[in-house]
């Protein structure tokens, strides 16, 4: 075949979807872990698709593994390199450095990848960061806490999905926090060798929070959007909405886009799509993190709607190394997701959905549980249930109909022993 494939790292469905009847057929290589190919049955899932020409088993998440790839590969010869998952991005950069392509920089990925790392660039930068250490034990824990009076956020410095983050307000809960930090089982997800851990320990910003999705070519942005966020109550600081467009002052989005184009100027990231997290404290947006890949949760849908355009269409085009096509520059309405809460146990019966799809608005309801389904409590994204997504004239209006709609799902659960 002598269409050049678009090399995809991760798998990820809805861009798969998304994808299909827009890319040729057969047109996309897929690279993931063999463990993942394994334990998500990738090979069946894949078997009917008219867009994957290949699926390759490779290790991409070991250091050096880019350049393995591409010294057992050099012909491969592909159009661009996509990372979809957040431990794919450092071998997506490599990889498209080594292909002569468009990509973050492998400089930029790996800094990215590193929480810790990147508190250290951003703030010589002069970005707003809250004070922060690398941890090793509850004993530094306790140390950073007396020198940083007040509630402190515990999390692995190299982790995605929230996983093991945790907001600790007294020296007590110290103990069982770092034990239940450094517990990290991202399931069917991730590989099953052991991956280095790295714990952070940083003072807790009060303020609401936003994300801005930035498409940047060269350096320079294309597009972006501010999403504002909603968490789950409790010390697990797990997302419970996105609304997009942000319903915040002009001068609050100028400013927040401003500092992700000094995030991305701070680590040299050259092209690609950034996905950067923000806390607002009397009016200083704080970094959180920046993801050098595409926003997950459905933000990418949900920006679609919100600004009618296709995102992800744009993203593919300038990894080719292409303009893409012109871009908006503001939202024509509003669109939103809300997840599912559900109490811990075992599912007996998960009801209300068809009620929840009748709710004007509403494009999608996607619940990821059935009976059954034993839920032992948020920890983090992945313990999710499922979400609901609606659109509307206005952010606002669009977040009550996904609340609206999230409200009429019941999932019933008898309390686990």
């Amino acid at each position: 075949m002598s269409e050049r494939p678009v090399l995809i790292v991760g798998f990820v469905t809805p861009v798969l979807r998304a994808l299909t009847g827009v890319e040729p057929d057969g047109s996309v290589v897929l690279v993931e872990e063999p463990d993942v190919i394994r334990k998500r049955d990738l090979l069946a899932k894949l078997a009917g698709s008219s867009l994957v020409r290949e699926m390759i088993g490779w290790e991409h998440a070991r250091p050096g593994s880019a350049d393995e790839f591409h010294a057992t590969h050099p012909d491969l010869d592909p159009a661009a390199v996509l990372p979809l998952t957040e431990y794919a991005t450092p071998f997506a950069a490599r990889l498209a450095e080594r292909y002569g392509l468009p990509g973050a920089s492998l400089g930029a990925a790996q800094i990215l990848r590193d929480k810790a790392l990147l508190r250290k660039v951003s703030a010589a930068a002069g970005l707003a960061n809250p004070p922060s250490a690398t941890v090793t034990c509850p004993a530094d824990v306790l140390a950073f806490m007396r020198a940083h009076p007040g509630p402190v956020v515990l999390k692995p410095a190299n982790r995605q999905a929230a996983v093991g983050t945790q907001i600790i307000r007294s020296a007590a809960e110290v103990g069982q926090a770092w034990a239940s930090c450094v517990e990290q089982d991202e399931g069917v997800f991730v590989p099953d060798r052991p991956m280095e851990l790295s714990m952070l320990a940083e003072r807790y910003v009060p303020g609401p929070e936003y994300s801005v999705e930035m498409l940047v070519r060269g350096g320079r942005q294309l597009f972006a959007n501010v999403t504002a966020k909603q968490l789950y109550p409790g010390p697990r600081p797990v997302e419970l909405a996105h609304i997009v467009p942000a319903d915040i002052p002009g001068d609050l989005s100028g400013k927040l886009a401003e500092q992700t184009r000094q995030v991305v100027a701070a680590v040299g990231f050259r092209d690609g799509i950034l996905h950067c997290e923000w806390i607002v404290s009397d009016g200083v947006p704080y970094l959180v993190e920046c993801a050098g890949r595409i926003a997950g949760d459905g933000i990418m849908e949900i920006i679609d709607r919100a600004y009618s355009m296709k995102l992800l269409h744009a993203y593919v085009a300038t990894m080719r190394g292409e303009p893409p096509a012109e871009l908006p520059r503001r939202a024509t309405g509003g669109a939103a997701v809300r997840f599912v809460p559900m109490e811990p146990g075992v599912i007996d019966a998960v009801l209300g959905l068809d009620q929840a799809r009748q709710v004007e608005g509403v494009c999608l309801v996607d619940i990821q549980v059935e009976p059954g389904h034993r839920f032992t409590g948020l920890r983090s994204s992945w313990d999710r249930t499922g979400l609901v997504m609606a659109v509307a004239d206005s952010p606002a209006e669009a977040l009550r109909r996904a609340e609206k709609a999230a409200g009429l799902i019941r999932i019933e659960v008898t309390p686990a022993p």
